[in-house]
């Protein structure tokens, strides 16, 4: 594995802490912008929007630029972003501020997990993608409580300059991690945007959709329904969602080693466990132990399944960044659609209904899965639909190879 795709996963990595500050700091961000916490819950719901229409917008806007080139002017934008946060005197500057980061960090994940397709052969990609998405997963494990700590014992600005200084060194790392290469060879924008007449490349943007929105539908109510039906106390919370994260590494780390050779089995797979795990959830969330059981179960085989989300995108389209930007793009729109209707949910029926809810939207994952599936013969569907680029792929990956060395 080139040693640039573990600084690409720092680059996410700080991307991820600033996404999550906010959700740590909401009574301390409210009173030093005079603001309410809702309006504060309104911030991150203007990052995920920000992330989903903007992030390809800028995209397109750095697509002709080699790869180590775009990701310092995105490292730019989105220090920047987190500078004037960290200086924010009022709430509008503060939702600027946040629109800013949340562009940047969208087409980040983009460019960055394009160049992770170009530096590494087609047959260990899923598994590069979870290295990269680890950065994610430690993220949520690591990057939410640092930032939350920071926020308590300095105020919530240092948290900002805290993620400014990480996200300096990560692009730091990346001056002197990434190899230079050329942009991709590419047609245009009207050929990058011509993959989107493809029906298959819609169907697995709905997988992966439904596939995020099942999760979040149920963790973004986590405490509540720990609290309020497992009967933890709130000193246990962060201590099970610690061990929610680790579940998350783990489970991103098989899926990363299979993605590649089983990529529809393993998404079937995971869907058919996430509907179990979330049903178990919402019938035995009054008893502690299979309450606990559940959300782990949810951890390792939840959002997870990026590695070989990933992997099926970009063989149903191709690896470019605007294909992968647009994803991403579907996959926030997961978080904003389980968050939203999960809290719907509550307010209609009860705190269990965010997690039928979830059970209900893998289920339809699974079904934009299974007719796939069934057409391509179960375990060599990923490979099968890629055997026709395999060999110009791996050409192109090794003339690369040697250019850098």
């Amino acid at each position: 594995m080139p040693r640039a795709v573990y600084v690409l996963a720092l680059g996410i990595f700080a991307m991820v802490t600033s996404e999550f500050a906010v959700a740590g700091l909401m009574p301390q961000m409210a009173a030093g912008l005079h603001a309410t916490v809702p309006q504060i819950g309104y911030l991150i719901t203007a990052f995920a929007a920000a992330m989903a229409l903007g992030g390809p917008v800028l995209t397109v806007a750095v697509m002709k630029l080699p790869p180590r080139t775009a990701l310092s002017v995105l490292f730019a934008v989105f220090v920047a972003g987190n500078v004037l946060a960290a200086t924010a005197t009022g709430y509008a500057t503060m939702l600027a501020a946040r629109v800013v980061t949340g562009v940047a960090s969208q087409a980040f994940f983009g460019v960055a997990i394009s160049l992770c397709a170009r530096l590494t052969r087609p047959e260990v990609r899923g598994r590069a993608v979870a290295v990269v998405m680890n950065g994610l997963m430690l993220g949520t494990l690591l990057g939410l409580p640092l930032s939350t700590l920071i926020g308590e014992r300095f105020g919530w600005r240092a948290a900002f300059w805290a993620v400014s200084a990480l996200a300096v060194a990560a692009a730091a790392a990346t001056a002197a991690g990434v190899p230079r290469l050329d942009a991709a060879p590419s047609g245009g924008l009207r050929a990058e945007a011509g993959v989107f007449a493809r029906p298959r490349l819609w169907l697995a943007l709905a997988t992966s959709t439904l596939i995020i929105g099942a999760t979040f539908s149920a963790f973004s109510y986590f405490n509540p329904i720990l609290t309020g039906l497992s009967g933890f106390s709130s000193d246990t919370v962060p201590l099970l969602l610690i061990a929610y994260g680790a579940a998350t590494v783990v489970g991103n780390t098989v899926v990363g080693r299979l993605a590649d050779r089983y990529t529809l089995p393993v998404l079937a797979a995971g869907l058919v466990l996430n509907v179990i795990f979330l049903t178990g959830f919402a019938l035995f969330a009054g008893a502690p132990a299979p309450a606990v059981v559940c959300l782990l179960g949810i951890g390792l085989v939840g959002v997870t399944m990026n590695p070989a989300m990933v992997t099926r995108v970009q063989r149903a389209g191709n690896a470019g960044p605007l294909v992968n930007t647009v994803h991403s793009s579907f996959i926030t729109l997961g978080v904003i659609l389980g968050s939203s209707l999960g809290a719907a949910a509550i307010d209609l029926r009860s705190l269990r209904a965010p997690l039928w809810l979830g059970a209900g939207l893998a289920a339809v994952g699974l079904l934009t899965v299974l007719p796939e599936l069934g057409r391509t013969g179960g375990a060599s569907a990923g490979m099968g639909a890629a055997a026709a680029r395999s060999a110009e792929e791996a050409a192109t990956g090794l003339r690369e190879t040697v250019r850098e060395s």
